[in-house]
């Protein structure tokens, strides 16, 4: 509630200068619970086992929000059952100019055009490194990978390759942005025939990162635009079936700005409540595609318990949000988790699984 009567003062800044306000709070933070970890909020009903790893609650921050992964032990804390750190390059670049993240509170929303802003695969690897040497994050931790705005197309693939190579062994699953619509040419890669080439390197690549490692393999998702059309919906799926790939992220920003009643002609990614009906779709029509073959994580307007579980009977597994933190603050997150198992209970689901898909 504190929040509510702290936000109108927030939203009179610029947003990007309070994203970094509250960022670094969350990096001194980061120090104590690096060696006090918290318990990560969980109850028996959200538990679950997904392509190897446990999460002990659906809820995940989206990938954008802790792109340097500068506080990957934190996030438990807020009651997040898993993180995905990102995105991450293989260059390290400075993102778009400023300003590059604009809020619209009549929508609820967000646009957002930073391009990719972080320290580079190497830099970012170094830093998990210092910063897991007292342990490994207590919930799953995912690391987002997307292509740098120098590489040409055509060297997509061997770009990916190294942030994987760099990455891995700090990732729980690894996630493939191809539909962020902030770096120029970046959705090509989700025709067919790039994301075979791109899924194939990297399958490969994983492959022999395992056998040096000799680790299992990490789980390769695919993350989704949300303005694909069905038939290249069903594409993606036949893809990344076809070439190992182990689930989906659905959806990444939209570029679309129909229904906005907020004046503002401004170019990027939009994030947040016009984005949720969209990506709930998106969500159906994979898991109507995919049923559980692939499991996928749903974005895009997660505001409350509600949101999250129209997801989750929509098809999806685990649910993230970053928008909504802005909008309903840091305890959004337990807020969600407590209430789906209330809706659960609701309808007469025992556990999560019960519900996932069932209005697909």
């Amino acid at each position: 509630m504190l929040y509510r009567f702290i936000r109108p003062l927030l939203f009179h800044l610029d947003a990007e200068r309070v994203h970094n306000l509250v960022f670094s709070g969350l990096v001194f933070a980061e120090r104590i619970v690096a060696r006090y970890p918290p318990r990560p909020w969980s109850h028996p009903a959200l538990v679950q086992r997904l392509w190897n790893v446990d999460f002990p609650n659906p809820i995940g921050l989206a990938a954008g929000f802790d792109k340097d992964a500068r506080a990957p032990h934190v996030w438990p804390l807020l009651g997040f059952g898993f993180a995905e750190l990102g995105t991450v390059t293989a260059h390290a670049q400075p993102g778009n100019p400023r300003p590059r993240l604009f809020r619209l509170p009549a929508d609820g929303a967000l646009i957002n055009r930073l391009g990719f802003n972080n320290a580079g695969a190497d830099a970012v690897a170094q830093q998990l490194a210092r910063l897991q040497r007292t342990g490994a994050p207590c919930v799953p931790i995912g690391i987002n990978i997307g292509k740098s705005r120098v590489t040409p197309l055509e060297q997509a693939a061997e770009d990916y390759v190294h942030s994987f190579r760099r990455l891995a062994s700090f990732a729980d699953y690894v996630v493939i942005n191809v539909s962020s619509p902030n770096t120029p040419g970046l959705r090509d890669l989700q025709s067919e025939a790039q994301l075979r080439q791109l899924l194939a390197a990297l399958a490969s690549e994983n492959t022999a990162w395992a056998q040096q490692q000799r680790r299992a393999p990490r789980p390769l998702l695919i993350k989704v635009a949300p303005d694909l059309s069905d038939e290249a919906l069903a594409s993606i799926v036949t893809v990344a079936r076809a070439g190992g790939a182990a689930g989906l992220v659905a959806t990444n920003t939209t570029i679309c700005r129909e229904g906005l009643t907020s004046p503002i002609d401004e170019a990027g990614g939009l994030s947040g409540v016009p984005l949720r009906e969209r990506a709930t779709a998106v969500v159906r029509t994979l898991f109507r595609l995919a049923g559980d073959t692939l499991p996928i994580i749903g974005v895009g307007g997660v505001f409350s318990a509600a949101d999250a579980y129209a997801k989750i009977r929509a098809g999806a597994s685990l649910v993230q949000l970053y928008t909504g933190m802005i909008y309903e603050g840091p305890q959004v997150a337990a807020r969600i988790a407590r209430g789906l198992v209330e809706l659960l209970a609701r309808d007469g689901c025992a556990h999560i699984s019960d519900a996932i898909g069932k209005d697909a």
